[in-house]
């Protein structure tokens, strides 16, 4: 089998994009729909330059650099696998501690967007107010001399534009955050104002931040992936596995233009809020209510955990009566239809992604992924049984043992602070909600959540994950 080139001559690209984040979603999901793009014949002025703000950032620019900054994406369709070489990106900058580079580039007048993922926990977000955090140590240093992470290079680009009488760019994320473009706002301009208020107020005025909603399954790299390649006849160290489906909404307010991304399956609209609540709350809260039952019960991958009859009917039970209920509706879209993809989607044998990889970074995923649809079901006076399982499930997670008692390897940010409080929450589980106000905020004090959340510990504790699951299915 080869892998598909680009389509189109890399030489007539000039660059219009700056991208901070060069993981693999992004070369699945943003650089592809591009490359498709620039294979029409449109929008060629539009190419990325790749960007990185963090030291590990570097081996991915030497990766990429050595094989012309094409990406190898590789298509896991149950029917057969494909692959092709992604061209979007024409240069990766530097990687430099000032990113003095990075900051350069962003000033030239021929970058028109700058576009971001950092992941959900890169926006130095408060997680029980869902605001910006000025208080984070990496923005106190930025505000003293922003230069050092993604925003504070963002501030210093938009400042040597304003200087240079250069209108400035827009500012996208294309990380998976509810309001992602009023996140990315928040911190930008907070940031801004902790050192330069004028600044912040023109920010304010002039810079446009879309909401977008992304989507696309990709799981990490490992040997497999890069075996994969090889089969395609290409030695690359950094490829891209991928489902074949992928989405992606974005709100129309590009100031200096954008690329012709409807001709290629992109959707502009103003309701992107609607996509966004779907996927977050069905999808995303779909992975974190079988992430945990499976890395309790030593499940490998997730197609394994859908396959798994405990596992299948616990997500099938919490996202009917507990999810769905409160996503409001979605132009053009059949909420109980997009469920059963989101099934098919999640059973998909080839992607291989893993259970270990869902259950990463609770402490930043649960406030935006479960949390929410608690509130909504308590507001509403709906059933709460499930999702306080969800919560209990995490919680029982974090104290570092599966149920046959084999050590769980730290899987969050915060695990040397989370595992202790799991451990103390075993006898009392009150504990745990008390200890963690910024994940669940109000919710902690609502007697009827906390009561099912203890309920559902020391269930757990007592009689082990498939009882419990079984106890909840069974009603």
């Amino acid at each position: 089998m080869d892998a598909t080139l680009p389509d189109y001559d890399r030489k007539t690209l000039t660059p219009g994009i700056v991208h901070i984040g060069l993981g693999n979603f992004h070369r699945a999901h943003m650089a592809v729909y591009l490359d498709d793009l620039f294979a029409t014949g449109e929008s060629r002025d539009w190419a990325i330059l790749g960007a990185g703000v963090r030291a590990p950032d570097a081996a991915m620019r030497a990766a990429l650099k050595a094989q012309d900054c094409l990406s190898t994406i590789i298509t896991l369709d149950p029917a057969g696998k494909s692959a092709r070489r992604v061209g979007a990106m024409i240069d990766f900058l530097p990687v430099e501690a000032d990113n003095k580079s990075l900051i350069a580039a962003m000033a030239r007048p021929e970058i028109r967007i700058v576009s971001l993922t950092v992941t959900e926990g890169g926006y130095f977000i408060n997680p029980a107010t869902g605001q910006f955090d000025p208080t984070d140590p990496a923005i106190l240093a930025d505000a003293k001399d922003p230069k050092t992470t993604a925003f504070g290079a963002i501030v210093a680009a938009l400042k040597a534009r304003r200087a240079a009488d250069i209108p400035p760019f827009t500012v996208m994320s294309c990380d998976n955050l509810p309001g992602n473009g009023h996140v990315t706002q928040a911190a930008v301009v907070g940031l801004a104002r902790l050192s330069d208020p004028a600044l912040a107020d023109w920010i304010a005025a002039h810079v446009a931040f879309p909401n977008g909603m992304v989507d696309r399954i990709t799981p990490a790299t490992g040997p497999r992936e890069r075996a994969l390649a090889e089969v395609f006849g290409l030695n690359d160290p950094v490829p891209v596995t991928c489902e074949p489906f992928r989405q992606w909404v974005l709100e129309d307010n590009f100031p200096q233009g954008r690329p012709a991304l409807e001709k290629v399956g992109v959707t502009f609209t103003p309701h992107v809020h609607a996509y966004e609540m779907m996927k977050i709350r069905i999808l995303n809260g779909g992975h974190a209510t079988i992430a945990y039952p499976g890395g309790l019960m030593g499940v490998e991958y997730v197609h394994q955990a859908m396959a798994h009859p405990l596992i299948l009917g616990f997500l099938n039970k919490v996202e009917t009566e507990e999810i769905i209920p409160y996503v409001p509706p979605v132009p053009d879209t059949v909420i109980p239809d997009y469920y059963k993809l989101i099934v098919q989607r999640f059973s998909n044998p080839e992607i291989a992604d893993t259970e270990r990889r869902l259950c990463l970074d609770g402490s930043n995923r649960q406030p935006k992924f479960i949390v929410p649809s608690i509130r909504d079901a308590l507001a509403a006076g709906g059933s709460i049984t499930g999702l306080a399982l969800v919560s209990a499930l995490w919680c029982r997670y974090c104290a570092g043992t599966q149920d046959d008692g084999t050590e769980i390897p730290p899987n969050d940010p915060n695990w040397d602070m989370l595992q202790p409080m799991a451990l103390s929450a075993r006898v009392k589980p009150q504990l745990w909600l008390d200890g963690l106000r910024t994940v669940y905020g109000e919710v902690a004090d609502d007697p009827r959540f906390s009561a099912s959340f203890a309920t559902a510990l020391r269930q757990l504790w007592d009689q082990g994950t498939a009882a419990t699951l079984t106890a909840y299915i069974n009603g």
